[in-house]
């Protein structure tokens, strides 16, 4: 066989017809046009899911499993009655917040103690007694602050697991921005690392400002009163956390 003025040997015309035949070319001329780029029969089966898969549409974005209410009254009634709320089990008591919302501070404490648990009031027994004393030292009373936890519920330990102390940020998040106060006083080294995501220690003498539902809120942290009451010493540092809250909350 020629090809111009080169010799096409058998062997070459062998493999060219091979290839043109892989390639589906089966025929010289035919009586109806033909597809060529249509795919086999056998390749169009394996190619039939992933060209469904290409065309499906886009999954909707799934619902967080819990909306929480948008207005302080129905927020305050999801907190005491949802078993959505984290640590929420048949019978546990719930601690829920007090005193008057629109005093323009909030304090956020950690959980409530088993003896806050039985009372039924946060802050409760002998460190309630200081706290009320170092209130008293600002000029201000239960009635005339806000005061909540990171938790309503106790848990069986009286430590956060990394789950529940993250859910419960968000909550007191969504809680802050609801009240709006001037300035939030945090009490203690969970609560600090839940909503500034700094230990204690390095978040006081300082104010920062916390994102919450609805934008921003200036915080302050202290030492909580339980501590206090083992190392009263530090008693100092506190008034010293108190004095720059007056100055925000006058």
């Amino acid at each position: 066989m020629e090809r111009g003025d080169d010799i096409f040997s058998p062997a070459a015309a062998a493999s060219a017809l091979s290839w043109w035949n892989d390639a589906g070319v089966d025929v010289m001329i035919d009586e109806t046009p033909r597809d060529w780029l249509r795919p086999k029969p056998a390749a169009a089966a394996a190619l039939a899911p992933l060209l469904a898969e290409a065309h499906a549409p886009a999954p909707a974005q799934a619902e967080p499993e819990t909306t929480l209410p948008d207005q302080l009254p129905l927020f305050r009634a999801w907190l005491a009655d949802s078993d959505r709320v984290p640590l929420a089990a048949p019978s546990a008591p719930r601690v829920c917040p007090s005193g008057d919302p629109a005093s323009g501070l909030m304090i956020v404490a950690d959980m409530p103690t088993g003896e806050d648990c039985a009372s039924g009031i946060l802050l409760s027994g002998e460190a309630g007694r200081l706290f009320d004393r170092m209130l008293a030292a600002i000029g201000r009373d239960r009635e005339s602050v806000y005061l909540a936890a990171l938790s309503c519920l106790r848990s069986p330990d009286g430590r956060f697991a990394t789950a529940a102390a993250k859910s419960c940020a968000e909550i007191a998040r969504h809680h802050i921005g609801l009240v709006r106060p001037k300035a939030v006083l945090l009490l203690g080294d969970s609560v600090s690392k839940a909503l500034l995501g700094l230990p204690m220690a390095q978040a006081r003498g300082r104010w920062h400002e916390i994102t919450v539902y609805g934008g921003t809120v200036r915080a302050i942290v202290t030492l909580p009163p339980v501590y206090l009451l083992s190392q009263p010493a530090s008693k100092a540092l506190a008034w010293g956390d108190l004095q720059m809250l007056i100055e925000e909350v006058k």
